[in-house]
C-alpha cells in the first residue's frame, strides 16, 4: 500500500526550504538531496520511497540549472576540456542508476530508511576527510584510473537512485582524489556526469506506481521546484566568496544529524 503525505504541505514552507538546499546545492555542486530527503520525511511526512521520488525530481531541477549558474566562475570550456573523465565516470554510473532504482522499488519501507541513514552517514565521513585533499595529485593513472572510475561510477550511481540524490557528494571526492582536479571544478564536473545519471534512475522510477506522488503534489512539487531554481541562482553566484574549508564541514554537521533523524523514521 502506497503511503501518501497526512497533511496539506505548506507553500511557503516548500518554497524555503527549495531555495535554502538549492543554494547549498549551487554553490557546491550538489542536488542538495541529502539536506531535501530529511525534510520531505520529517516536516512533509511523505513515505521513504515517495521522499526518494521527489527528492530526485528536486534534484533533477537544481543540477540542470546549477551547472549554467556556475558557469560565470567555472566556464563550460573547463568541462569540455575534461570531458574523459566524464564519460568515464558516466560508464559506470549510469548503470548502477538503472540497478539502483530497481533495488530500491522492492525494498520495505523500513528497510529504506536505514539505508538512507547509513548512506548519509557514509557522505558526511567522505565529506569530512575527502574534500581536504588538494587538487593536481592524481590517485591513479592510465589503465587503472579509467578501471577505477568506472568502479567509482557504479557505486555512485546506486547511491544517486537508492537516495535520489544527485551523487556529487561522491562525485567530488572522486574527481579531487582519483583525477586530482580542483574542487570548483570538481563541483561543475559532478553535475555534467549527475545530470544523465539522474535521467536514467528516474525513468527506471517512473515505472513504480510511487511515481504518481508527482502527480498528486503538483503544486508542491512546483513551489519547491521555483524556490530550487531561485536557490540555485543565489548559489552560483555566491561561488568563490564562500571558502570550502568553512563550507565543507557545516555541511558535513549537517549530514550527520540528517542520518540520525533519518533512521528515527525506521
Amino acid at each position: 500500500m502506497v503511503e501518501t503525505a497526512p497533511n496539506k504541505p505548506s507553500r511557503p514552507a516548500a518554497f524555503a526550504s527549495g531555495a535554502v538546499i538549492g543554494t547549498l546545492g549551487g554553490l557546491v555542486g550538489l542536488g542538495g538531496a541529502e539536506f531535501r530527503l530529511p525534510i520531505l520525511l520529517g516536516a512533509f511526512h511523505f513515505a521513504a520511497l515517495e521522499a526518494v521520488i521527489l527528492n530526485k525530481a528536486m534534484s533533477l531541477i537544481v543540477v540542470a540549472t546549477a551547472l549554467p549558474f556556475r558557469a560565470q566562475t567555472i566556464p563550460y570550456s573547463y568541462i569540455t576540456a575534461h570531458w574523459s573523465i566524464v564519460v568515464n565516470l558516466l560508464a559506470g554510473s549510469l548503470a548502477g542508476a538503472w540497478f539502483g532504482a530497481g533495488w530500491a522499488t522492492r525494498l520495505k519501507s523500513e528497510t529504506l530508511y536505514k539505508v538512507i541513514a547509513a548512506i548519509l552517514f557514509a557522505i558526511a565521513v567522505v565529506l569530512v576527510f575527502g574534500h581536504g585533499t588538494g587538487a593536481g595529485h592524481a590517485l591513479l593513472t592510465g589503465t587503472a584510473q579509467w578501471l577505477a572510475g568506472i568502479g567509482a561510477g557504479v557505486v555512485i550511481g546506486i547511491v544517486a537512485s537508492l537516495l535520489g540524490v544527485a551523487g556529487g557528494e561522491l562525485l567530488i571526492p572522486t574527481l579531487v582524489l582519483l583525477f586530482g582536479t580542483d574542487i570548483k571544478l570538481a563541483g561543475s564536473l559532478s553535475l555534467a556526469v549527475s545530470l544523465p545519471t539522474m535521467i536514467v534512475g528516474f525513468s527506471r522510477y517512473s515505472r513504480d506506481q510511487s511515481f504518481r506522488v508527482l502527480g498528486r503534489n503538483k503544486i508542491f512539487v512546483l513551489v519547491m521546484a521555483a524556490g530550487s531554481v531561485v536557490g540555485t541562482f543565489l548559489g552560483g553566484q555566491l561561488l568563490g566568496l564562500v571558502p570550502s574549508e568553512i563550507l565543507l564541514p557545516g555541511l558535513a554537521a549537517i549530514l550527520f544529524v540528517s542520518a540520525v533523524k533519518v533512521w528515527s523514521h525506521s
